[in-house]
């Protein structure tokens, strides 16, 4: 079996958009249930709860969870909230524990994900479940580790598969903590319309702006629903507090989110998808041309500590043959690359003026 054959019927069960949400960390039996109960209060359509259990910290001595004492208080939280419950695991300790606290949704995080290793001894661990099991996509830009760490549940005969689009890392601050790269998510979509995907705004945007934009921008290409950080008090949250929300909030994004139609033979949908990427090119087009002005800066610098003039005529002739050499490779008009080189380039003067003048 491939995992284009698989019927995924499991997302039928929830009404759509799909909402998994509760605390970043399980803390405390009081925090877990004080936030379920006023998610509940909210009457938001949110089916399951989650929390982490096993926090995994980029360096040591940080919090790490409270380990398998939040399993307990999951189960309240289903007991008496009625809630289905979600986290995540990282080994096969995890799984072990997990499945016998009778945890209905598990999910592979980016960091594991990225390795096929841990990925197999999860697979393996979780060997026949019926459980659903999500897989985020890996920390780094890789379709090829996504789609793999899904094809080795499916070896193991897990059938009950989705994923979760949470951005990708990168070395450059952006606005975003997680750049969405929506590229690589739709065409995963593209490959394998028949697994579910949702979208995760709060490792994405890294802070509580812009989560509902990056949910609504999710729907509007088909992603079939979200997983959202929410905590009773966010800002004394022990782990990813910038980005956690309270269950008022939560509950009036959810309320204003709208689940796009498929109609119109799919035009509409391929037409936000076109956009969705338009968009996030855009965005990499302006960061690019502001790291390129920060290294403008630089140079601005060399010449006036060396009293060189700003304007040098043989580096405008470069750009002007590099443009007629892209034109020529990508098929766009040379006079079109001319302009844009051109506009950089005087951008470019204008900065490196500026520090003369001014520094």
């Amino acid at each position: 079996m491939n995992l284009t054959d698989l019927e995924n019927s499991w997302i039928n069960q929830f009404q759509q958009p799909l909402i998994i949400a509760g605390p970043c960390s399980a803390e405390s039996e009081q925090q877990m249930l004080e936030t379920a109960k006023r998610i509940k209060a909210t009457h938001a359509q949110v089916p399951i709860f989650r929390a982490g259990i096993w926090k995994p910290r980029t360096k040591p001595n940080g919090f790490e969870g409270v380990g398998v004492i939040g399993l307990n208080w999951l189960k309240k939280v289903k007991e008496e909230y009625g809630f289905k419950t979600a986290t995540e695991v990282a080994n096969a300790h995890h799984v072990d524990a997990a499945l016998k606290a009778d945890v209905d949704i598990l999910w592979i995080g980016a960091r594991s994900t990225v390795n096929p290793f841990t990925v197999q001894e999860i697979a393996e661990a979780l060997k026949g479940t019926e459980k659903i099991v999500l897989v985020k996509n890996p920390v780094n830009p890789d379709l090829a580790l996504w789609i793999g760490a899904l094809e080795r549940l499916l070896g193991q005969n897990i059938k009950n598969l989705g994923a979760i689009h949470r951005g990708f890392s990168t070395y450059q601050k952006t606005k975003y903590r997680n750049n969405p790269n929506w590229q690589i998510a739709l065409d995963f979509k593209s490959q394998f319309p028949n697994i579910p995907i949702l979208i995760d705004p709060s490792h994405i945007c890294g802070n509580r702006t812009g989560l509902a934009g990056i949910t609504q921008e999710a729907l509007n290409v088909g992603y079939q629903g979200a997983i959202i950080e929410s905590h009773y008090n966010p800002d004394e949250a022990w782990s990813d507090a910038s980005q956690q929300i309270t269950p008022e909030v939560l509950g009036e994004m959810i309320s204003n989110l709208k689940v796009r139609s498929t109609g119109l033979a799919g035009f509409d949908d391929e037409m936000g998808r076109h956009r969705t990427l338009i968009s996030d090119l855009d965005f990499q087009v302006i960061e690019l041309l502001s790291q390129r002005m920060r290294i403008s800066e630089k140079i601005g610098k060399l010449k006036k500590e060396n009293d060189i003039a700003i304007f040098q005529p043989d580096r405008w002739k470069v750009i002007t043959e590099y443009a007629a050499q892209k034109a020529s490779e990508t098929g766009m008009s040379q006079d079109f690359i001319e302009k844009v080189f051109k506009a950089i380039h005087e951008e470019s003067i204008e900065v490196q003026n500026n520090i003369m003048i001014n520094k």
